[in-house]
Parts: C-alpha cells; sequence; structure tokens
C-alpha cells in the first residue's frame, strides 16, 4: 500500500500569499526537487485539512491549482497522485514501472468520464462497415478512386446526402450546395476562415459550445454572447446586440437542442431571427450536432429549412450516427460563392477527404444499414435517457433542477443554488469522476449548470456517479 506524504511545513496566514496557494507551491517545489516522486500518494483532502487545521475546502482549490498545471493526477478509486507524465519525472518513473516488471497497476486506468455526448460505440455497425470498406476494395474500378477526387466530396455521397437533408429535414438544396469534411469541427473552421475576417464580429449563444467560438476568433472575428433560457437564444439580446454594434457578419445557433443546455428554439424565435437576420443581412451558421437521435414524433426541422432565410451555413455530421471515429461531417451553403472559397481552402489544407470511407458509407446508407442502426441506437438512447431521469428524481430532486429532454445524449442539470465548481469537480475527481467544468460553456461568468451525458457511459457507471454527484452537492448547497 502506498504510504501518504509526509507534510513537513507550516502554513502563514500572516501572509499577503493565500493559503491555497502556499500549498500548492510548495507541493509543487517538493516535487520539483525529487522529495515527491512521480506516482506518490497526497493526503486527501480530509486528511490534509485535518493535519493542517484549515477548511477542507481550502486544500480542495490547491488540489485544484496542482491538477489544472498539471502537477498531479486523479487515480480511479485511489486518490491523487504526482504526475508521471512531467518532463523531469519521466525517466525516474519509466525505470521505476521497468523495476516492476508489469507487476502493479501503476497507471491510470480510465475514469468515469462525463464527455460533451458521445454516442456508445459499442452498438455502432462497425462490422457492416467493415464489410462495406473491404467490398469497395474488391471492386473492379478501384483503381478510379485511388487518385484525386472533388475538394467539395465524392459527387454520389453528395448527391444522398443532399437527398437525406431535403427529405427528412425539410431543406431544398442540391449537391452543388454540399462541402463534404473531416467532421464538423473542420465544417466550422472553414466556413470562419472563409466568411468571416478581422473586425467581423459574430453572435454566439451564451453558454454554448467554445470550439466554435475558437474557430471564429482566430478568423479574427469578435464574439457578442447572447443569453439561453427554456426557449433558446434570447431573441431581445439580439436586438440589442444589432442596435449596438455595425459590424456583425453572423450569428452562431445550436437550435434543435442547444449546447449544453438541450433547449429547443422555440418556433416564435425563430421566425423572429429570420426576420432579423435577412433584415440586417447576417448569415445564420446553424450547428446541427445530434438531430438523428429524437424520441419525439419528430426532430424539429432546422432554422437553415425555412425558405424565407436568405443567408445560412448549415453544419451536420455522421459521427454521431455511426461512432466519433468516423470523421465525416459536411456543410451547405445557397451561396454557391462561398462554396467555392471553401473548396479552395479545402485543396489547400487537404486536398479532399476520405473518398473511400465514404463510399463505404454511401453503401451503407444504400443497403438501409445506416437507416436501420439509428432505428436501434434511438431505441437503446431512450431505454438509458429514461432510466437516467430516474436516477435523477430519485437522488437529485431538491437539489437540482433538470428536465427530460425529446432527444440527444445529455441532461442539462441546474443546482438550485450557486455552487463552487471549482470544489465540486476537484471532489468529484478524487472520487474519479470527470465532468465538464461549466466554464467551458460560459462566455464570462461560470454559468451555474452542468451537461451529464449518458450515451457512452454503463448503466452500472450511470447509477455509481449520480449518486456520487448528489451527495456532492448536499455538501455544496448551503442549507
Amino acid at each position: 500500500m502506498i504510504r501518504p506524504w509526509k507534510l513537513e511545513f507550516e502554513i502563514d496566514k500572516a501572509l499577503e500569499k493565500a493559503v491555497y496557494l502556499q500549498i500548492a507551491d510548495t507541493i509543487i517545489a517538493d516535487i520539483r526537487s525529487g522529495r515527491l516522486k512521480a506516482d506518490d500518494a497526497l493526503p486527501g483532502s480530509r486528511i490534509m485539512a485535518s493535519m493542517l487545521k484549515i477548511n477542507r475546502n481550502t486544500v480542495v482549490e490547491a488540489y485544484q491549482v496542482l491538477i489544472n498545471e498539471e502537477w498531479v493526477i486523479s487515480k480511479e478509486r485511489k486518490g491523487i497522485f504526482v504526475s508521471d507524465k512531467l518532463p523531469a519525472l519521466q525517466e525516474r518513473f519509466t525505470k521505476k514501472y521497468k523495476e516492476t516488471e508489469h507487476s502493479s497497476p501503476i497507471f491510470n486506468r480510465p475514469m468515469i468520464n462525463f464527455d460533451d455526448g458521445h454516442p456508445d460505440s459499442k452498438i455502432a455497425p462497425v462490422t457492416e462497415l467493415a464489410r462495406a470498406y473491404r467490398q469497395i476494395f474488391s471492386r473492379k474500378a478501384k483503381w478510379q478512386m485511388m487518385g484525386y477526387g472533388n475538394e467539395h466530396g465524392d459527387i454520389e455521397f453528395r448527391k444522398t446526402i443532399s437527398q437525406m437533408l431535403n427529405h427528412q429535414r425539410g431543406m431544398h438544396i442540391t449537391e452543388n450546395e454540399i462541402s463534404i469534411t473531416r467532421g464538423s469541427q473542420m465544417a466550422m473552421f472553414l466556413t470562419a476562415q472563409c466568411l468571416l475576417k478581422s473586425g467581423d464580429q459574430v453572435i454566439v449563444e451564451n453558454p454554448g459550445y467554445k470550439p466554435a467560438w475558437k474557430a471564429f476568433e482566430y478568423a479574427g472575428a469578435e464574439l457578442l454572447p447572447a443569453a439561453v433560457d427554456a426557449e433558446g437564444i434570447v431573441v431581445k439580446d439580439i436586438e440589442k446586440l444589432l442596435a449596438d454594434n455595425k459590424n456583425i457578419k453572423a450569428i452562431y445557433i445550436t437550435p434543435h437542442r442547444q449546447y449544453p443546455t438541450t433547449v429547443t428554439l422555440s418556433l416564435a424565435r425563430r421566425l423572429e431571427l429570420v426576420e432579423l437576420c435577412n433584415s440586417h443581412e447576417i448569415t445564420v451558421i446553424e450547428d446541427d450536432y445530434d438531430n438523428e437521435f429524437h424520441f419525439g414524433y419528430r426532430p424539429i426541422l432546422p432554422v437553415s429549412s425555412f425558405s424565407e432565410l436568405n443567408r445560412y451555413v448549415y453544419i451536420g455530421t455522421l459521427s454521431k450516427v455511426v461512432a466519433p471515429a468516423l470523421r465525416i461531417g459536411y456543410l451547405v451553403s445557397k451561396d454557391l460563392n462561398l462554396i467555392r472559397k471553401i473548396g479552395d481552402l479545402r485543396k489547400i489544407i487537404d486536398v479532399q477527404g476520405d473518398v473511400i470511407m465514404e463510399q463505404a458509407v454511401l453503401q451503407l446508407i444504400r443497403e438501409g444499414a445506416v437507416r436501420k442502426h439509428i432505428k436501434k441506437a434511438t431505441v437503446h438512447y431512450k431505454n438509458k435517457r429514461d432510466q437516467v431521469h430516474l436516477l435523477l428524481e430519485k437522488h437529485l430532486t431538491g437539489i437540482a433542477d433538470f428536465t427530460l429532454p425529446e432527444g440527444g445524449l445529455a441532461f442539462w442539470i441546474v443546482p438550485k443554488t450557486n455552487v463552487n465548481w471549482d470544489t465540486v469537480t476537484t471532489l468529484l475527481l478524487e472520487k474519479n469522476i470527470n465532468i465538464i467544468h461549466p466554464r467551458q460553456y460560459s462566455y464570462n461568468a461560470v454559468i451555474n449548470g452542468f451537461r451529464l451525458s449518458y450515451g457512452s457511459l454503463s448503466e452500472e457507471n450511470l447509477e455509481q456517479s449520480i449518486i456520487i454527484i448528489s451527495e456532492i452537492l448536499k455538501t455544496e448547497i448551503p442549507q
């Protein structure tokens, strides 16, 4: 059994330096000196607080600093340990690992990780995809696919995607208005680079999806946050931003299931948004990241399907339909000049997509395998959603607010009162549970809520985690 590190320092509360920083810097100094070695255990926050005779939250804050700066890591069912990934420690740790001859589990085991809302890879149609992939290579005309293709993707694949969008999402497009990308994030980056320039402004949802924000900022744009409530992005905020700013070029929205709150943009606000964007010549960048998994009568049609909307870029992905590792996304726009610019940029950075994979997925779509998988997966996720809802009602009622989402792979959880999210996330890490810190959704001030995804986790892990989350939130919410 690994023995806790022996404390040999005292806290000086007379110093201007915060107590939690004194603790963190003392531990860092001991790591640098070699007194604390790779994989050494630190005392739990309760034990450390007792030894130093200070409040436990102070220790939690110190550990959060160490975790954020990557000096320490959390290990499953064990606690906080000195990181073995530090360059100065790597050689010593490698030697230690060799000496054990792999006889003990030194490396971290996987944590219970609440991701953005990834699908369950265990039910992915891997066998069907592999079969289709092999068949593509066995065709007599396979040599025709070995050269460079169109920068926007295989023409037959684009035709099929356009038909799917027209039939299932109420759009009216052709294959010439689609560009296939390596996932939705590439679609976002290409759109930002070809639509925006330095000095342009983009309205974004707050809370919202930061990877998209970074793509806009990288293009030189300024972000203007608009609040989100139970009906989606607040149109009055948009109107005020339009009145106060003159360089707004686009608005980025996730209207079907807003990220991260999962709320759906109401019809009244959709109509208002279309009118505002048309009158101010603004492009709607619509990210429909999980349209397929809907548990009601039918998914809400995209804002981009409104024939009245003059300017839009609609972004989707097949990664959630099959598996996250399948990097196929797409973007759609009626602006053929924008599509041309995107194609030109695509040729510079990537020439073309994965033609063979596009052909394999196309075959699965034509065979009906994708439709069959979506039907099976929707039943699977609906059952899991209902089970998670029962767990939340059992363990979080009275502690946090939540609603039953009509689709997607996540719940939005809002504690009854404001909590210290640095403390909550650190305490969860000590229990080997990792949630996305709400700062990752927030534009400025940290929002009081978090996204609890359930798609990729087992029922056992979900139940264990929800119980622990409820216990920690109880201690952090004032009575």
